[in-house]
């Protein structure tokens, strides 16, 4: 179940949230993650907040499906030129096998914990095999809210790797790093692209 609490947040705070993703160049990660993908890939961005990782992925040539609970994020990104936007949780993932990659860049980590091997197992499944996919993580243990209210469950990389493993993902090397986010605090974070 997609966490009420949360999903006010960002429908409270979307335009705030789209005022700290204003880059016209996407990061090194997304960079990395749109060359590895074949010419014209399809791609599922799942949590797409106010589209800005699609709008970059549709610019290198990407079709692109952007999925979030938000209905205030949905309004952004479908303003997206290229970008079809709908209003979906994470258990509305239910497609076989016609994605290229699947880029969930912080919007898992919203999920409780029991629920993670379903969604991962879901993503997998909509993968092609040898798709892509990106998950971005606040790095810890257990599960908070911030001071914000939005719920954050926390993952280890061996914790991450265990479940994407179990899920049939090859899984690459981490990244790591800290940034502020929408409430103002540093958090430390993982990413990795595995593949199906």
């Amino acid at each position: 179940m997609t966490d009420r609490e949360t999903i006010a947040v960002y429908d409270a705070r979307a335009g705030d949230y789209a005022k700290l993703e204003t880059s016209d160049t996407p990061s090194a990660t997304l960079a990395a993650f749109i060359v590895a993908l074949p010419t014209g890939a399809r791609v599922l961005d799942l949590g797409c907040g106010p589209g800005t990782s699609a709008r970059h992925m549709v610019r290198a040539g990407c079709v692109v499906d952007a999925l979030d609970a938000s209905a205030e994020m949905i309004g952004l990104a479908s303003a997206i030129d290229g970008v079809t936007a709908r209003q979906a949780s994470f258990d509305d993932i239910s497609v076989t096998a016609i994605y290229d990659g699947v880029w969930a860049n912080f919007s898992l980590l919203h999920a409780p914990r029991a629920d993670m091997p379903r969604h991962l197992s879901a993503i997998h499944t909509a993968l092609k095999p040898g798709g892509l996919f990106h998950i971005a993580v606040k790095e810890g243990t257990g599960a908070h809210r911030d001071s914000i209210n939005r719920l954050y469950t926390y993952y280890t990389e061996a914790e991450l790797t265990d479940l994407l493993q179990a899920a049939g993902f090859s899984v690459g090397p981490y990244r790591r790093g800290r940034d502020k986010g929408l409430s103002g605090e540093d958090a430390d974070w993982i990413s990795v692209t595995a593949h199906a």
